[in-house]
């Protein structure tokens, strides 16, 4: 997997102290969106579809670097929007590294060659680029010709510059695991440390609402595309369990507080991708959201849902409760064989358990 051995270690010794601390619900990824703006009109997206005087908003970096020290994740996600667009990108960063988070900048590319003077290489500062697969499906996404040469361009001067980078790659409708293996051949000869990997989640917002996977097609699609992958030492930024699930091979239940919003409209209720009102603060979110009413079994809107910001949490718990079987998983692969774990609408207290 392309997990940094001292980014491992970092998040294992934060996840031990919450449980010495006895605290059942922290977070472990904050996803930060400082802005909503963005330069593209992804299809799977819709945040620019929020009235001007949503969009005109931003984040200060005071704001932003609050936000983290409010929320105490070891890990910073900050998407959008199209992050580079923020003037105060670089402050934002800047203080995140300080601090010794490690931050995951997403992006699409388009302004990485004018922007990248701003930053420094860190191993704490990873620059993680949306390529949904090949040139003529990104750009059919992206809605524009020419995305994905951009963003290739882009990854060739980072790599150059001794900059840190992922792939973060959504799956949708219509792709195929010989597509998608080929892709994934194409990452490794990019360079990339990892790909952040998953199905689309069908946003409220999206422009196009027929792209996105339904559960059991999204599982048996990973589980082609796993079975491709034996061999091919593909690496990915997420745990080898939460790969398992993504294959159907467990029952995973959400824990959405683990990897909490803030934005420019505040705490988002109750994660990054369903918005159900807003929280005042990070202690608001967690003690006041009522988090029994969310995830597959429990909310319409969560049915089909399989994205990191909800189960990775559960996955990366579950993977230092049973350190042995996660060692299993990450030495065999996901299981591409056999029945398929019980969704949790169909037995959400196994599901519970599970976690």
């Amino acid at each position: 997997m392309g997990l940094p051995f001292i980014q491992k270690y970092r998040i294992a010794q934060y996840v031990f102290s919450q449980k010495l601390r006895g605290r059942r619900r922290y977070p472990l990824v904050l996803m930060l969106e400082p802005l909503f703006r963005c330069n593209l009109a992804c299809a799977g997206c819709g945040k620019i579809s929020y009235p001007e005087e949503v969009l005109d908003r931003r984040l200060s970096a005071d704001e932003c670097l609050a936000a983290a020290d409010e929320c105490g994740a070891p890990v910073i996600s900050i998407a959008g929007g199209e992050p580079l667009l923020h003037k105060e990108m670089p402050q934002v960063i800047a203080g995140l590294v300080k601090r010794r988070k490690f931050v995951f900048l997403c992006t699409n590319g388009l302004l990485l060659k004018t922007h990248l003077q701003d930053y420094r290489p860190s191993p704490y500062l990873t620059f993680s680029i949306h390529l949904d697969g090949h040139r003529e499906r990104h750009d059919a996404l992206a809605g524009r010709p020419g995305v994905f040469d951009s963003a290739v361009e882009a990854i060739g001067l980072i790599r150059a510059k001794g900059f840190r980078f992922i792939i973060n790659c959504t799956l949708y409708e219509g792709a195929t695991a010989k597509e998608v293996g080929e892709f994934f051949d194409f990452v490794g000869i990019l360079g990339a440390e990892g790909i952040t990997l998953s199905p689309g989640y069908s946003y409220a917002r999206a422009f196009q609402k027929e792209l996105f996977l339904k559960r059991s097609h999204s599982k048996q699609l990973f589980r082609e595309i796993f079975k491709l992958g034996k061999g091919r030492k593909w690496k990915f930024n997420q745990s080898s369990l939460y790969l398992d699930f993504l294959a159907g091979n467990r029952a995973y239940a959400c824990t959405p507080w683990g990897n909490p919003t803030r934005n420019v409209l505040g705490w988002q209720r109750p994660c990054y991708l369903l918005a159900e009102g807003y929280a005042p603060s990070f202690r608001a979110l967690m003690g006041e959201t009522d988090w029994s009413r969310y995830g597959p079994g429990h909310h319409s809107q969560c049915t089909h849902c399989m994205l990191h910001s909800g189960f990775e949490p559960t996955a990366v718990n579950d993977t230092l409760t049973h350190p042995l079987k996660a060692l299993h998983v990450f030495l065999r692969g996901p299981g591409t064989e056999g029945p398929f774990a019980p969704d949790p609408a169909e037995n959400p207290i196994e599901a519970a358990c599970e976690s």
